[in-house]
């Protein structure tokens, strides 16, 4: 079997390795949970938080595609597979059926403050360990704060 190996240390794979897998949770379920709202939002501003939320589920599913292959390429298997999102996700729960556009845009703004949050950690932990890592984390949450400061004006 070929093995990718790393030119990172053992102890900076695996701060670099969890940071990546996390990340990877987290896209895949931003992904998820806008598409889920994407689908049940209702109201007067239907059209224009429906193509938002679409927004999100191309940069989210972007990203994870990046995350993923950032670990292969340093010997981490990427985990993508729908338990492993619904165990370590950040992203907290998202409601069932028709969702008001106020409130769709309410749990986009929570979700996506999560995930930047937890990407903020990420930032800092592979600084050191992975230069290459950090930068794609910081690219991501660029990304991710602009689509919250979007939404949180969505409600303004």
């Amino acid at each position: 079997m070929y093995v990718v190996k790393s030119p990172l240390s053992d102890a900076d794979l695996k701060t670099v390795a969890e940071a990546l897998q996390g990340a990877l949770v987290d896209l895949v379920d931003l992904a998820l949970v806008a598409k889920q709202i994407h689908w049940n939002v209702v109201g007067p501003r239907f059209r224009s938080v429906h193509l938002q939320l679409d927004e999100v589920v191309d940069i989210a599913r972007t990203h994870s595609d990046t995350v993923a292959e950032r670990a292969s390429a340093l010997g981490v298997p990427p985990d993508g597979r729908a338990a492993t999102v619904a165990a370590g996700s950040g992203i907290g729960a998202v409601p069932e059926g028709w969702v008001k556009d106020a409130d769709a845009v309410g749990t986009l703004v929570d979700a996506l403050g999560a995930v930047i949050g937890r990407m903020r950690e990420r930032v800092a932990a592979t600084g050191d360990a992975d230069p290459v890592s950090q930068d794609l984390f910081i690219g991501i949450t660029a990304d991710l704060e602009k689509h919250h400061w979007m939404f949180q004006a969505e409600n303004g």
